[in-house]
């Protein structure tokens, strides 16, 4: 018997596809993660490694044994605070960890990865002494005790189950605690996810909001957002939708879907936020006031069974990102390096990366080198060796790069500077 062509073809397939293996499901049809990478232990002694624009650099670990660091900032004479997912503030001094965490911390609901985020000093910390924290704010009851449960030691940890929803919390720092704390923002019932914050140089508070859910194209909803408060938390008067009738007007930008990373340009003062996508379409986008950034009707990614999320990738009515991530990255944290210290990166911008292409244990950090019209020219994985989970990136005061790793047990802050 003689097969047509189009009969061939059709064999084939079907072969082809009997061959695909069944990928194991969990809910809502998502794909269980593999096992990944084995973790690579933090070295005991500097790594120094090459890259891409001849720069030899080295990694220090200055300090280690934090649990699920996320953001830290320096004070006036250089010390250090970093915030723990699990409640607590770490303060580095004389380049140690104090073991004591800070004082003053509201009470956090703790939980999967959900926890203390955000710190800030307000610009003028120098005569007011403000700090800002965001974090998921326990409401109503609390869950029932479990055997062996606790919150965090040493912070406001909550149990899990608890109701939350997110606050930004105001302390005056009196050199050794947080004092006279109190909730500047709290968001509307239901409103949360990572909240990364930033001052914009016109003084105002800049404050990312959870989208995976629905709310992200809803105008009276705050989730998927980015919004614009003043230092007290009150709504600007200039705010883009102020005046328009079922808005919220603390809306600055809308369409957003988890955003973890978020900073001002040091050139042109330009918001820059990045958010993760579903499986494939991390993305950084250049805020503009009112803007929508599409999510969940347009991305560049699929949802995690494999479907492609939107029927297009870019629509006339939504902004386009500024640089795309397929796979993704699970991009976290962001950084514009405008040092001498690392002179062949000056200019560029870094951002986390806590896995690739939704394998764990492939963790590392991302460099973009742009034009002078900000077009990518190329870009660069970093410290891919070390494998770990990069939650947060910053430029000290010293010039040098800063990353948090994150990690429940042993997280911990490097430091990248030229290799000698």
């Amino acid at each position: 018997m003689r097969l047509s062509l189009a009969s061939v073809l059709v064999v084939m397939m079907v072969a082809l596809g009997s061959a695909q293996q069944t990928v194991p499901r969990g809910r809502g049809g998502t794909p269980v993660a593999p096992s990944g990478i084995p973790p690579v232990p933090l070295p005991d002694k500097p790594l120094e490694f090459d890259t891409a624009e001849g720069q030899k650099i080295r990694v220090v670990v200055v300090a280690r044994g934090m649990s699920n660091p996320w953001s830290m900032v320096w004070l006036p004479g250089g010390d250090m605070l970093i915030t723990e997912r699990t409640g607590r503030v770490r303060r580095l001094r004389g380049g140690g960890l104090d073991p004591t965490p800070i004082a003053g911390v509201p009470a956090v609901v703790a939980g999967g990865l959900g926890g203390l985020m955000e710190i800030t000093l307000h610009p003028q910390f120098a005569t007011n002494q403000f700090v800002y924290l965001s974090y998921p704010k326990p409401v109503g009851p609390p869950p029932p005790p479990r055997a062996g449960g606790a919150g965090a030691p040493g912070g406001g940890g909550g149990g899990a189950g608890q109701a939350s929803v997110l606050a930004i919390a105001r302390g005056r720092w009196n050199g050794t605690a947080l004092v006279d704390v109190k909730d500047v923002f709290v968001a509307q019932t239901g409103v949360g996810g990572p909240a990364r914050m930033a001052f914009g140089r016109d003084g105002k508070l800049y404050v990312t909001t959870g989208g995976v859910g629905s709310g992200a194209q809803d105008p009276a909803s705050q989730a998927g957002k980015v919004l614009r408060l003043n230092d007290d938390g009150s709504t600007p008067a200039d705010n883009p939708f102020v005046k328009h009738v079922g808005y919220a007007h603390e809306v600055y930008t809308l369409g957003h879907r988890s955003s973890l990373g978020l900073a001002v340009h040091p050139g042109n003062g330009e918001i820059w936020q990045h958010e993760n996508g579903p499986n494939g379409g991390d993305e950084i986008n250049v805020l503009k006031p009112g803007a929508n950034y599409g999510w969940p009707i347009v991305s560049y990614g699929r949802s995690y069974p494999g479907p492609w999320q939107a029927p297009k990738l870019s629509h006339e009515n939504f902004e386009q990102p500024l640089v795309i991530w397929v796979p993704s990255i699970a991009a976290s944290g962001i950084a514009f390096y405008n040092g001498d210290k690392l002179p062949k990166w000056k200019g560029d911008v870094f951002v986390g990366a806590l896995r690739e292409g939704e394998i764990p244990g492939t963790g590392h950090l991302e460099r973009i080198l742009f034009n002078e019209q900000m077009e990518e020219l190329r870009r660069e994985s970093l410290l891919v060796p070390m494998r770990q989970r990069i939650r947060d990136v910053r430029q000290g005061p010293d010039q040098l790069l800063y990353l948090l790793t994150d990690d429940p047990k042993d997280g911990a802050l490097l430091r990248i500077e030229p290799a000698p």
